[in-house]
């Protein structure tokens, strides 16, 4: 149940962002997870003066590519799974859409069931039951 938000500077075709989305998508499936239909995310485009890195703090050289991805998930994944997201998101960015691994800054941020209210004004993780309505797609 990953939120991901993507930020990145504006200019990228449309191609561009749903190879980019796509692409994490998969790699979440792929090392962290997450079924396939379990989607949400975010792309915010910036301008140059609202996107602000620095080009070589702990990586780098970082271009004007930088993208930067944070995954909000409901539930703790082990150091390896983390690493092997990292990994994998590295290895497919730059297949598709063509990023430099210097230019991927990934944060990982984890959140209690309760924090999750996927509509309807409650808090379907908390219900001892809420993997099966999940499966089935039903809320």
């Amino acid at each position: 149940m990953p939120f991901v938000r993507i930020s990145l500077r504006k200019g990228k075709s449309p191609d561009y962002l749903v190879a980019l989305a796509d692409t994490i998508q998969r790699a979440l499936v792929e090392t962290f997870d997450v079924p396939e239909n379990d989607r949400f995310q975010a792309i915010h485009q910036h301008d140059e003066n609202e996107l602000i890195f620095d080009r070589s703090y702990l990586a780098g050289p970082r271009s004007d590519d930088f993208v930067y991805i944070s995954i909000t998930t409901g539930r703790p994944r082990t150091a390896e799974m983390k690493a092997a997201l990292y990994r994998r998101l590295a290895e497919r960015l730059a297949q598709s859409p063509g990023l430099r691994p210097e230019d991927i800054m990934i944060v990982i941020s984890t959140s209690a069931p309760e924090d999750w209210s996927f509509g309807n004004g409650i808090a379907q993780m908390t219900d001892p039951d809420w993997r099966l309505r999940a499966a089935g797609g039903r809320s």
